[in-house]
């Protein structure tokens, strides 16, 4: 069990380790959590592009050099072996997802730091607004919406987004909250009516847990870091790492006290 108050550098060391294994939301807390995906050089541009042109699933923390596995965001730090867990793809199919991508590392990969939504729960909570997600120590519910992004290249895909129950008469402060936080997805792109997202049911995430709504709450959705990996498989890309959804890489970079 890592503790709440653990530091990024130990929550890494606890990924190298194998201790830690699950989601990373509210751990951390005040610090930049980031998506992680990972690329060939020749298609590192188009990608590149793809963030430039949908900033809200993928606002860009960093881009690595080609075979760098040494982020600015985290001195000391290995991607190779510093999140919970890794997703390998071949051909847009999930195909492993070790503990460990060492063995696959290649000299032209390129790798990208994509902001995460649990950076800003921190400030949500500080405002006074329970997250179930954390409270029950779940993974956020993301779902796969019917939303295009906007194409770059081979990559096209929907967007992803995450959810979470927020009492009705807080959700203006949700969005108020979260919009400081541009680097990390910023305010919502959706609120309530989960049906206008495609979304047929709540209970029924396409990544992460389903969390109860309770009669007084209304579903918030944040765009989300996993929408590359969906991009990845409708791309049918060669090859690609990413995080497995909910397990991120930790950085050092504190979230700034706005």
């Amino acid at each position: 069990m890592i503790a709440s108050d653990a530091t990024p550098e130990q929550i890494r060391a606890a990924c190298r380790s194998g201790a830690l294994q699950g989601a990373t939301s509210g751990l951390a807390l005040g610090y930049v959590q980031t998506n992680l995906v990972i690329l060939p050089r020749a298609e590192a541009f188009d990608f590149l592009l793809f963030c430039q042109r949908n900033p809200k699933p993928c606002p860009l923390i960093e881009v690595l050099d080609a075979g760098a596995i040494e982020p600015r965001c985290a001195p000391g730090a290995d991607l190779r072996h510093d999140l919970p867990g890794y997703r390998v793809y071949e051909a847009g199919e999930l195909v492993a997802e070790p503990g460990d991508v060492a063995p696959l590392w290649r000299d032209d990969l390129v790798s990208f730091l994509i902001g995460c939504s649990f950076s800003f729960e921190a400030a949500l909570m500080r405002a006074g607004i329970r997250l179930r997600h954390v409270d029950e120590a779940r993974n956020v519910a993301m779902y796969l919406t019917n939303r295009d992004c906007i194409p770059a290249g081979r990559f096209a895909g929907r967007l992803v987004v995450s959810m979470r129950p927020i009492k009705a008469h807080q959700v203006a402060l949700a969005v108020e909250v979260s919009a400081r936080y541009p680097d990390v997805h910023g305010a919502p792109v959706h609120i309530g009516a989960p049906e206008a997202l495609g979304i047929d049911d709540l209970a029924r995430p396409d990544f992460g847990e389903a969390v109860a709504i309770l009669p007084d709450e209304v579903p918030v959705f944040w765009a989300c870091g996993v929408t590359p990996q969906a991009v990845m498989r409708a791309s049918r890309a060669p090859f690609c790492i990413t995080h497995i959804p909910g397990r991120m890489f930790v950085t050092d970079r504190p979230e700034p006290a706005v």
